[in-house]
C-alpha cells in the first residue's frame, strides 16, 4: 500500500492564487446539489477575494494553513481566534485527495493554534445536506449542537449545523 505523503505548512501570499482556485474546485464538486449556483459564485467571490484574505494573513487572531502534495496544493484550513473560542472558518480537501489524512492533519494544525490561543473550544459551521463533512468532522469528536439559518444577504442563506469540540 503507498503511503500518501504531504506537507501541512502556514500560508504565504504566494499561495492564495492557488487557494481560490482550490476552492473554486472544491465548492464546485460539493455544493451545486445543495445551494443555487449564483449563492457559490457569491460567495467565493466575497470568502476568497485576495485583499480580505492578505488582511487575515496580517491578523494575530486570523491563520491560514496548506497542505501540499506533489508540489501542489491539495488542501487549506482556515481559523479565527476569539477566545475561550476559535471557529473554524474554513478547511477544504481536493476531492480527488479526500480520506487520505490530509484533513486530519489540518485539523490538527488548527487545534494546536487555537490552544495557543487560549480557545477551549473549536467550533465550525456546515451545510445541513453536506452529510459527508459532517461525518467526517464526528468522526473527529465534532458533535451538533445547533441548527441554524443565516441570512448572508442578496437572497440568500445559508441553512446550517454548528458543530463544536472542547480543545
Amino acid at each position: 500500500m503507498n503511503k500518501i505523503t504531504f506537507e501541512v505548512s502556514r500560508l504565504s501570499a504566494a499561495d492564495v492564487e492557488a487557494v481560490q482556485s482550490l476552492a473554486r474546485t472544491v465548492w464546485q464538486a460539493t455544493y451545486p446539489a445543495l445551494i443555487p449556483q449564483a449563492q457559490i459564485d457569491a460567495m467565493l467571490a466575497e470568502r476568497y477575494a485576495a485583499p480580505g484574505i492578505q488582511k487575515q494573513l496580517e491578523s494575530p487572531r486570523d491563520a491560514w494553513w496548506i497542505a501540499r502534495q506533489d508540489g501542489s496544493v491539495a488542501a487549506f484550513a482556515h481559523a479565527q481566534a476569539a477566545p475561550p473560542d476559535c471557529k473554524l472558518d474554513k478547511l477544504y480537501v481536493d476531492p480527488a485527495r479526500q480520506r487520505s489524512g490530509i484533513g486530519a492533519a489540518l485539523l490538527l494544525a488548527v487545534s494546536a493554534w487555537a490552544q495557543t490561543q487560549q480557545a477551549t473550544r473549536l467550533w465550525l459551521q456546515v451545510n445541513r445536506g453536506n452529510a459527508r463533512a459532517i461525518r467526517a468532522y464526528e468522526k473527529y469528536g465534532f458533535r451538533i449542537v445547533e441548527a441554524r439559518v443565516f441570512d448572508i444577504g442578496r437572497g440568500f442563506v445559508m441553512d446550517d449545523y454548528i458543530l463544536e469540540k472542547a480543545l
